[in-house]
């Protein structure tokens, strides 16, 4: 068993998430320049067994697609490119900004702190792989 991996795809930055081996817990890994992330996921999954790979889809409250799958199609299609291998999937990532701020409320992160734009990609990269485990869960 290897690890999934998450992306919130952003124009500027990504952040990633990753499971545990056992694939039980979901931690943020890092915040990553998007024009970088194809290396830093390249040398990953060389480092690192890694099952799949999840990617936020971004959607309206309405349901339609958000304008940011503009950017986030090309990189996915360099990624699947890169690691030909690798399944990807999509995950509605609906309110993970907010969820992410609030989880920084919640832990009890200043005012200043909650300002980290990396932190929020790396906490919404935590909460799309979550939900994508708690998906997995119910389906079985």
């Amino acid at each position: 068993m290897g690890r999934i991996l998450s992306l919130d795809l952003g124009k500027k930055r990504t952040g990633v998430a990753v499971t545990d081996p056992l694939q039980l817990i979901a931690n943020g890994l890092a915040t990553v320049p998007t024009r970088m992330v194809l290396d830093f996921l390249k040398d990953y999954v060389q480092r690192e067994k890694v099952e799949r790979i999840v990617v936020g889809f971004p959607r309206q409250t309405s349901g339609e697609l958000s304008e940011s799958m503009a950017y986030i199609r090309p990189v996915v299609a360099r990624l699947k490119k890169a690691l030909p291998e690798m399944p990807i999937e999509y995950v509605d990532e609906r309110y993970t900004s907010v969820l992410a701020h609030q989880a920084m409320i919640d832990g009890g992160l200043r005012k200043k702190a909650r300002m980290n734009k990396e932190l929020v990609d790396e906490i919404s990269a935590t909460i799309i792989l979550q939900t994508y485990m708690e998906m997995r869960r119910m389906k079985k």
